[in-house]
């Protein structure tokens, strides 16, 4: 095996993963057929943009459409608008930008064609609030669902039914349309009903289901959308819904073909990979924990794998906030792993959001290696204190090791790479 700098080769399997997802490369061949009548096309998320141009730069027939993105991820398109909202929190611009696009598919024929291009952060940017709720309700509930701690899974349980757009509503309102839904997917599992809050597809889920997570979780709802919930006012579109008869979803991209393309990076580099899974939940910390435990073993004992080796993971762990630090899930997760590791030698980590965005912060995620905690010390930065106040992107930034890479116009969820020396 050749000799590579760590941090240069891990940053090399981030860059590769990020690049397995751009839409440029893996929407074209899941294209539909032209229709008789118009193409109409839609979407919201971090890489909704990209999507869009992708999908002008290959589509030869007319079209004309509307999508919201992140602010800071718009590029260039000809034929589709493209607007700019917030998130993780919704905004103004956010909401107007799904009336827009509510009202677009709105007198469609069975002759037209409606593609859908959804990806992360859709939950976010695509915001109608039902009736009787405001948009400030709206952005109470997203700031509590951050800080709760729930699954991105029962986070947007709870999002499918506060909205009059998510939990296959969109695609209702396309009838009788054909709507072809193309995904990236930043979930665990891949759930398309998960992804921005599945705008375009049936929801099992129920209003029972999303107050017995509120409860759990002790999430403070707003008093309209509760009431909504109680009243099962707001229940979204069931499978079997005839409204719903003519849509279909296709995976362009997932966490799954990242990690692929980032193991054949270090592959080709000379070092074993292994992926542990792209669907790795619970809380940051005790992830970081449970993998430490993995890589002592690793480099202790040679099982269950022999060293060297690199260790790939994805998912979306989340974070209970209890401190005023500035959070984030990818940098808690290594400052936690650094603590347990304590110093290992031969042991580099990085873990970043694949959307460029960890947290709510404009920095991706982070290095580690065996001399993380020293540093830290002699800088008077104390780990401990800093995990304790969900401050581990202060504490990275200190010491330089945090990864900036502004909007990588994609977002197929976290990225986890852990390189073991002999």
């Amino acid at each position: 095996m050749q000799t590579i700098d760590a941090r240069a080769l891990l940053r090399t399997m981030f860059d590769a993963a990020v690049s397995a997802a751009q839409p440029a490369v893996c929407l074209p061949r899941h294209l539909p057929a032209a229709p008789k009548g118009r193409t109409i096309v839609i979407g919201a998320g971090k890489a909704a943009a990209t999507m869009a141009r992708a999908l002008e730069d290959n589509w030869k027939g007319p079209l004309q459409g509307l999508i919201v993105t992140r602010y800071g991820y718009a590029v260039p398109c000809e034929r589709i608008e493209v607007l700019e909202a917030a998130h993780p929190v919704p905004d103004a611009a956010g909401s107007a930008a799904a009336a827009r696009i509510m009202n677009m598919v709105s007198g469609l024929t069975e002759d037209d064609l409606v593609i859908c291009l959804i990806s992360g952060g859709g939950s976010s940017l695509l915001t109608m609030p039902p009736n009787g709720v405001t948009l400030e309700d709206k952005q109470a509930l997203n700031k509590a669902l951050l800080a709760s701690g729930a699954s991105i899974s029962e986070m947007n349980c709870i999002r499918r039914h506060a909205s009059a757009i998510k939990g296959g509503r969109l695609a209702a309102a396309c009838h009788p349309a054909r709507v072809h839904t193309l995904l990236i997917s930043d979930v665990p599992g891949d759930d398309p009903m998960d992804i921005a809050s599945g705008p375009t597809v049936a929801d099992p889920t129920t209003c029972a289901d999303a107050l017995s997570i509120a409860t759990r979780y002790n999430i403070a709802l707003p008093a309209s959308i509760e009431r909504l919930l109680r009243s099962g006012e707001s229940e979204s579109i069931k499978p079997g819904d005839p409204r719903l008869a003519r849509a279909e979803t296709h995976m362009i991209a997932t966490p799954r073909m990242a990690l692929e393309a980032a193991a054949s990076v270090a592959r080709h580099a000379g070092w074993p990979v292994h992926i542990l899974g792209d669907a790795i939940e619970g809380e940051a910390r005790d992830v970081g924990k449970v993998m430490s435990g993995m890589v002592r073993y690793v480099a202790q004992h040679g099982q269950p794998f022999s060293k060297p080796c690199i260790l790939l993971s994805g998912g979306e762990t989340t974070v209970t906030v209890r401190g005023k630090g500035r959070g984030g899930r990818n940098v808690e997760f290594l400052l936690s792993l650094a603590i347990a590791l304590d110093g290992l030698p031969g042991v580099h980590a990085i873990a970043c959001d694949t959307d460029g965005v960890d947290g709510q912060e404009e920095i991706a995620g982070a290095f580690i290696g065996p001399d993380t905690l020293s540093r830290a010390w002699a800088a008077g930065l104390p780990p401990k204190d800093s995990l304790a106040n969900n401050d581990a992107h202060s504490f990275f930034e200190r010491l330089s090791d945090s990864i900036i890479t502004g909007p990588t116009l994609t977002n197929v969820n976290d990225f986890r790479a852990i390189l073991i020396a002999d």
